[in-house]
């Protein structure tokens, strides 16, 4: 009996054996990894998913690992990991939406919109796909593209506020001030104390003669948020433009009030320093700009010596 057995089934015993000890130690693997990812502990959860996916490849534990790369910026490696996964079952249309994301966060927008073309053939009604499809025409420097596709995301979703505010900028970016401003009006609608969307009408309005509207857009952005860091550089801009540096000043010095590493702050502070003939005042602003942003630097200080010379010989 013996005999037989070893003829004809007891060479599957220890590949049963494996088998189990296979499943057992992918579970362990799996679960060890999803536990160290929501601690953060990313080294080790990038490190447990590979060994798992290299026990079963499956399509959950890929994804996994694809975020976990992701989260740890290697995005190479996440985007080898969902090329992987479309290989595997190239149905499945969040890969390529999240591949597509990848391609984004690279720069590399041919890809991206490839990736975007992919997933639009397996679900023509999902927005997200066209939202994505837009953001790659936009980084192709194709704005006409991007608007179309914004628009057939919105129709299939009416309340897609991000596809909203992207196509109000792009048609900001191509000076069709009317459209976009209905586009921010349809925003505002959704939720009045939507940031991006007071910053881009106050944006708008200061470009079409409308400074105090424009102030009070930015005054409620930051009644909203008082660090939000876009709303005082352009309202400061704003009194710059109209040379009201006075009140440039004050919204300055409450920005670093604010938030005492706010380099741009110290730089537009200086500017408004330099003009008006506060000159050691500006030196020190711009030498606080570069401490704080060293890698502006060369932009900074040429900006300075630009200014500096145009205001040479200006009476204050």
């Amino acid at each position: 009996m013996g005999l037989f057995k070893s003829l004809f089934g007891g060479n599957n015993t220890p590949e049963t054996e494996k088998e189990k000890n296979d499943k057992k130690n992918f579970e362990i693997l799996k679960y060890d990894g999803i536990r160290a990812q929501r601690m953060g502990k990313l080294p080790y959860a990038i490190k447990c998913f590979e060994e798992a996916v290299a026990i079963n490849d499956e399509l959950e534990t890929l994804s996994l690992l694809a975020t976990a790369y992701t989260q740890a910026n290697r995005l190479d490696d996440a985007r080898i990991t969902l090329d992987r996964m479309a290989t595997k079952d190239p149905e499945q249309v969040n890969t390529f939406l999240s591949l597509a994301g990848i391609c984004y966060m690279q720069e590399d927008y041919e890809n991206m919109k490839d990736a975007c073309q992919k997933a639009l053939v397996l679900d023509n009604k999902n927005p997200l796909s066209f939202y994505l499809t837009a953001k790659a025409a936009i980084g192709m420097k194709d704005d006409i593209t991007a608007i179309a596709m914004l628009t057939k995301a919105i129709v299939l979703k009416e309340d897609y506020t991000e596809a909203y505010q992207l196509r109000a900028e792009v048609l900001w970016k191509m000076k069709q001030a009317k459209d976009a401003a209905e586009d921010i009006q349809k925003l505002l609608s959704l939720n009045p104390d939507d940031e991006q969307a007071l910053l881009l009408k106050g944006e708008i309005l200061a470009a079409t003669n409308e400074p105090e509207q424009a102030q009070e857009c930015f005054n409620q952005v930051l009644s909203l948020n008082p660090f939000n860091e876009k709303a005082y550089i352009l309202s400061g801009e704003l009194y710059l433009v109209n040379k009201d540096f006075d009140k440039a000043l004050a919204v300055y010095d409450e920005a670093i009030e604010i938030n005492p590493n706010f380099a741009k702050a110290y730089h537009e502070r200086g500017r408004i320093k330099l003009l008006k003939g506060d000159k050691d005042g500006s030196v020190e602003d711009m030498k606080k700009a570069i401490e704080l942003a060293p890698e502006n630097e060369m932009n900074i200080s040429g900006q300075y010596h630009n200014y500096e010379n145009m205001t040479k010989n200006v009476p204050f």
